[in-house]
């Protein structure tokens, strides 16, 4: 059943005074920062770009909602696949083109707010029914599983060493997870990576010569980084452009769905109805701006954040004004290129055993998507559909090519096994007859919330 929450109650909270309310927001702040800071120490991003527009993402994505939606938005671990695709290492000169497909994805965002608006969810979603998104979403945690094993190992003699810090963050997140209470079950991600950071540095694996050169104050953002370099430096890469888009651009589908979960989930929590005010067609188009504004300056793709509905769950606090302090503090800390050096610091053992569990939670809850919307599985179409999208994208990605590439002209595009995936995925949902799913509003929250959390806990 849906909550329901007094006037009374709303009034009282939105009289708190100042100290608390910047207290709460702190609070904010640190839910999402584990998870938030995670993505670029993974893909290689700036962390000072990420909180930045993390920040200004979520007053923008406020702006855009009326205010009406406490949600903060950070960085979203569903697009790491996307980054990985096109900068498997991280490289500097590649993750702008990322970037490039991460802002053409967005105009899916836009598309579906328009469709929204016009439309109405009911009609919208019968394109991308659970079948369709829950196996893109379990392709998406296990295709990135590599990387994650990757990291957790070192060469040489600190092989052993580096799995036993990768081990502590799984142990650190899994005790806080289960056994923590109050703000501890809120961050178990931050929990762990400072547990197991403490233990590399014990270990001597933290090399801190960068923090020590750090600036305590200088810009968040770096033109270099930025999708406009791409244009402006002489060499632009059309075919590795045009790679992103293809590769990038289907992730959105899930993401949108997604999205939509989350805020089905905010609904619930506050006892008010967000679907129907502001509507879907604004929150999608706020995600959408918000992920568009980022990722043209060098920043991972936004989304909003599930840490944090847990936050408004646990303190009853649904002022949409806590939410805008937690963004001025990220952006405070933004300028900070000391406090971004710490975070890089942060060896890649910690950053594997945190992607173990954040990767399995991916598919985890692609899997979940699927039990909770009881899809049947005794229709050979359901069973069709799932199988394609499943082995053609794990199956593509563990190649030996690792993508499939064509050549049209000049330019060469490769297609990830998670863009062919999700591409035949969507079609074959559209011309096999038999599509009968049934979009949940929001009076139907409580018995069926198509819910995702790829970062929460």
């Amino acid at each position: 059943m849906k909550k329901q929450i007094t006037n009374e109650a709303i009034y009282d909270a939105r009289k708190l005074g100042g100290g608390k309310m910047v207290v709460l927001g702190i609070q904010h702040m640190f839910a999402m920062f584990g998870a938030t800071v995670v993505v670029p120490l993974i893909t290689g991003l700036s962390i000072s770009a990420t909180l930045l527009f993390a920040g200004l993402g979520t007053l923008l994505f406020h702006l855009l909602t009326k205010g009406k939606v406490p949600a903060f938005l950070g960085s979203s671990f569903a697009f790491l696949a996307g980054y990985a695709a096109i900068a498997p290492n991280g490289e500097a000169d590649k993750l702008p083109y990322a970037c490039i497909g991460v802002a053409c994805a967005t105009i899916l965002y836009f598309i579906l707010s328009a469709l929204f608006k016009c439309f109405g969810a009911h009609r919208v979603m019968k394109f991308f029914p659970p079948i369709v998104t829950g196996p893109i979403i379990i392709a998406i945690g296990l295709t990135l599983a590599p990387s994650a094993i990757n990291n957790c190992s070192a060469s040489g003699d600190n092989a052993g060493l580096s799995w036993l810090v990768a081990i502590t963050a799984i142990v650190i997140i899994i005790i806080c997870n289960i056994f923590g209470k109050g703000m501890i079950k809120i961050i178990p991600i931050i929990c762990g990576v400072i547990g197991s950071y403490i233990l590399a540095v014990c270990l001597g694996l933290v090399d801190f010569t960068a923090v020590k050169e750090a600036a305590w104050v200088g810009l968040p953002v770096q033109y270099d980084n930025t999708v406009f370099s791409v244009f402006t430096n002489g060499h632009t890469d059309w075919g590795l452009i045009t790679t992103a888009i293809i590769t990038i651009v289907p992730i959105a589908l899930a993401t949108m769905v997604e999205h939509i979960g989350d805020v089905s989930a905010i609904s619930s929590t506050i006892g008010k109805n967000c679907i129907a005010d502001p509507g879907l067609h604004r929150t999608l188009l706020g995600d959408g701006a918000a992920t568009l504004l980022a990722s043209l300056f060098g920043a991972p793709a936004n989304t909003t954040y599930g840490e944090n509905t847990g936050v408004l769950n646990l303190t009853k606090v649904f002022d949409s004004r806590v939410i805008r302090i937690a963004a001025y503090f990220a952006i405070l800390f933004s300028f900070s290129p000391k406090f971004a050096a710490v975070v890089s610091s942060v060896p890649s053992a910690t950053v594997g055993g945190v992607s173990l569990v954040l990767y399995g939670m991916i598919s985890s809850v692609g899997v979940r998507n699927i039990v909770e919307n009881k899809i049947d599985f005794t229709s050979m179409r359901n069973v069709l559909i799932m199988a394609l999208i499943l082995v053609l994208s794990i199956g593509i990605a563990y190649s030996t090519a690792g993508a499939i590439a064509f050549t049209i002209g000049e330019v060469t595009i490769s297609l990830s096994g998670l863009a062919v995936g999700s591409l035949v995925g969507i079609i074959l949902n559209a011309i096999i007859p038999g599509n009968d799913y049934k979009f949940q509003t929001d009076e139907d929250l409580g018995a069926n919330e198509i819910q995702k959390d790829t970062r929460e806990m």
